[in-house]
This record gives structure tokens, C-alpha cells and sequence, in this order.
């Protein structure tokens, strides 16, 4: 059997990608948090986000129970797996469940670094501090309901580039994940407004709005024109949108998806 790794803090979009990133290597099977997912269907196994704390669902993704570990050995010897992407937060993680699972060695390692973008893993990284949401690479309707209190919704469908349907995501909030960070939606128009403060030679912002969007996030900006439009005031408006992403970054820890700024008018003078 062929075995990958990928590996990547928690929290950095690894479930996100499993799926497309399994088809596109031609993986067939994944392990993740304790399940077993064959051709985006779970085949086997209890995901470690059913667990009540951290320390427990830790020893279910690394199949320290005996049942669970042989539940998922049949399934694949069921399904002749020949080739399976195991799912850790580390290397060293990822050869233990390996080993657990009886697929040592690993042939190949990946790492989230190299399939998504510094500003998805950041986005990831903030939906996870602010919202507590974690993502099943399975659907929806496989996710057992009563486990989750407090959230469980549908997450995405993963189509290939010809438009075939690889699987979906199920997003949901585990008991175990108490710690929240949360930020009023005003923290991020007070900020955008005191930024375009700066700008106040060139622009009157007339109203911002904000829109996070599962891992979309876009910002309006209205303004009218304090003088006709030139090459200074376009350079201007560049240098606002620049200074939004880097204070965005400084102070949340994620780029926004696009800042659209609309031009109303040319405010008269006198």
C-alpha cells in the first residue's frame, strides 16, 4: 500500500483540502480524526470530534482503542485500499497512527505549507480562534446529529475540475472546543474607518460594510472624491486598500478575500 502523510497545525485547513487533494494525487482513502473515508464517503471508524475533551478525542485520531483500530483495519482490507492519506498535526503524529494502523512506513509527506496559501491557512486559523468550527470531510447526513449541541451545518461540495463530485464537508463545533475568541463585526468597521481617516485629502467614506462568509471575507467601502479623478487619487485609493490588508493582518491574523471600494461622486467645493 502507498501511504501519504499531511500534516499541519490544528486548525490550517487540513480536512478543508483532504478531499480535493486526495483526488488529485489519486489517493483513494483517507484517515482523519479517527474515521476512515473512502471516495468521500465515511467507511468506517468514530471521529475524535465526538469526543468531550481534548485529551480523549487526541487518543481516538490516533486509534489508541483496540475496537476502533480493528473496525477500521477490516473496512479497509474490505474496500482492498491501496493507496491511504493519513491527516495529523505533525509528522510524528501522522507515523504513529501509521504505525497503530499497520501502514509503516510512509512513503510520502506533505505538509499544509504546500497545498494552501498563506492567507487560506490564515483565514482558517481565524474561523477556528473566533468560531470554534472544525470540518468533517464527509456529509452531512453521515454525521451522527445528536452528538453536537451546539453547531452542525453543511459545509461545501467538492467538485474536480470536470465537475465531478469528489465528496463534501460537514462543519461543525465540538464539545471539546470551549475557548472562543469573539469579535464584534463594529471592531472591524472601526478600524476600516480610522484607516480612511488617512485618507481624508482624497476620499469621504459615505458607509463600510463588512461580510464574513464561511472563508469569504469582503469589505464595501462608498466614498465620494474631495476633487476630480487623477492619477494621485487612484494611488491613494491603492495605498487605503494596501494599508486595510496590512492592519487586517496585523491586528486579526488574515488577509480579506477583497476590499471593493464604489466611487458615488465628486463632492462640490464651496
Amino acid at each position: 500500500m502507498i501511504v501519504h502523510s499531511l500534516s499541519g497545525p490544528s486548525g490550517t485547513g487540513k480536512s478543508t483540502s483532504a478531499i480535493q487533494f486526495a483526488y488529485d494525487n489519486r489517493i483513494e482513502a483517507i484517515i482523519d480524526d479517527g474515521l476512515l473515508i473512502i471516495n468521500g464517503e465515511k467507511k468506517a471508524g468514530i471521529s475524535a470530534k465526538f469526543e468531550k475533551n481534548t485529551l480523549t478525542a487526541v487518543r481516538r485520531a490516533i486509534f489508541q482503542d483496540d475496537l476502533h483500530k480493528e473496525q477500521v483495519l477490516k473496512a479497509m482490507k474490505e474496500n482492498n485500499v491501496r493507496s491511504i492519506l493519513i491527516i495529523g498535526t505533525s509528522d510524528k503524529m501522522t507515523k504513529k497512527i501509521a504505525k497503530r494502523l499497520e501502514l509503516e512506513p510512509i512513503d510520502h509527506f506533505h505538509h499544509i505549507e504546500d497545498i494552501r496559501s498563506s492567507r487560506e491557512i490564515q483565514m482558517a486559523k481565524f474561523i477556528r480562534i473566533t468560531q470554534g468550527k472544525h470540518v468533517m470531510p464527509v456529509p452531512y447526513k453521515q454525521v451522527e446529529q445528536n452528538f453536537f449541541k451546539r453547531l452542525i451545518q453543511r459545509g461545501l461540495e467538492i467538485f474536480s475540475k470536470n465537475k465531478v463530485k469528489l465528496g463534501e464537508t460537514t462543519i461543525v463545533q465540538p464539545d471539546f472546543h470551549q475557548e472562543l475568541i469573539d469579535i464584534s463585526k463594529k471592531v472591524y468597521i472601526d478600524l476600516i474607518q480610522h484607516i480612511a481617516r488617512e485618507y481624508k485629502d482624497y476620499i469621504k467614506v459615505d458607509s463600510i460594510s463588512f461580510v464574513m462568509k464561511d472563508y469569504e471575507q469582503v469589505i464595501y467601502l462608498s466614498v465620494f472624491l474631495n476633487s476630480p479623478v487623477h492619477e494621485e487619487t487612484m494611488k491613494s485609493i491603492r495605498l487605503l486598500q494596501r494599508r486595510i490588508i496590512d492592519e487586517f493582518v496585523r491586528h486579526f491574523e488574515f488577509e480579506p478575500s477583497a476590499i471593493k471600494i464604489s466611487i458615488k461622486g465628486i463632492l462640490k467645493k464651496g
